[in-house]
């Protein structure tokens, strides 16, 4: 199991306790546990002292038994932490939050597919691509944060748009020239201003290829939602879900890779996105 998935798992069970304990429900039990010990304390000869606590214990009880074992509630608070962790709110641009909301929408089905299973052999193999499944929504929510970063930032826009032209004029300022000394240092800042103009080249090829990346990232998760309600335990043992597994591995894998590169690229620009 992914270390995203694990993680997500512990804090939805605290959340479950947590609610367990403190669902409207045992405040009125406990309530009416008070009004019955002071207004009635013995219903009939032979009720004992302990009788109302005993039976509020026995409520709460089953209130806490029945939202630990209640696993559409269960699944519910993991997918509100899944939204929680890659907010699609935090993606400024409409196109890009598109995409990561429909990534999650399929983390949500699957994880709701795998919740209607069987303890056995089955579902752990779904779990486990479950659990790799979180790390490539991970990698699409990343990617849309650095694309969104990438589109709404003003001092990259103003340097695609002047550095063209400020090479332009710096090259024909120094055709003109005639000091030579003038003419060398016009030389190096026209340098300078190619490497720029390079960069930033280079740095939007990538963020195109970001963008085609997470629209078939997209494809090929919908494709993987389609495969696992398709598994089947006969298909466990011809190696079927081993070959899904694989092409969930290799699909990260490209993800990872890409991202790691904006990284290195776009930070070498020096905007400020975390």
């Amino acid at each position: 199991m992914s270390d995203i998935r694990s993680r997500i798992e512990k804090r939805a069970r605290k959340a479950i306790i947590q609610y367990a304990f403190l669902r409207w429900e045992n405040a009125v039990i406990i309530g009416m546990v008070l009004l019955l010990m002071f207004f009635l304390p013995q219903p009939f000869a032979g009720w004992p002292i302990w009788g109302w606590p005993a039976l509020g214990v026995l409520g709460v009880a089953a209130m806490v038994f029945s939202s630990l074992t209640d696993m559409k509630a269960n699944a519910k608070v993991q997918l509100d932490l899944f939204q929680e962790r890659f907010n699609p709110r935090k993606v400024q641009d409409v196109e890009l939050r598109n995409e990561v909301e429909k990534a999650l929408e399929y983390q949500r089905r699957i994880e709701a597919y795998i919740g209607k299973q069987r303890a056995g052999v089955l579902r752990d193999r779904l779990e486990d691509t479950a659990g790799q499944l979180a790390d490539w929504v991970s990698y699409i929510y990343q990617l849309a944060l650095r694309l969104d970063a990438y589109r709404h930032d003003p001092l990259l826009a103003q340097e695609r748009a002047t550095v063209p032209k400020e090479l332009e004029a710096l090259t024909s300022r120094q055709s003109l020239e005639k000091n030579q000394e003038v003419k060398k240092q016009l030389e190096a800042v026209i340098e300078s201003k190619r490497k720029q103009m390079e960069s930033l080249g280079a740095l939007n090829s990538r963020m195109e290829q970001a963008e085609l990346q997470l629209e078939q990232s997209n494809t090929a998760l919908a494709t993987v939602y389609s495969q696992a309600q398709l598994i089947s335990a006969q298909d466990i043992e011809s190696g079927r879900s081993d070959r899904l597994r694989q092409d969930i591995q290799d699909q990260i894998a490209r993800l990872n890779d890409l991202v790691s590169s904006l990284n290195e690229v776009y930070d070498y620009q020096g905007p400020g996105i975390s």
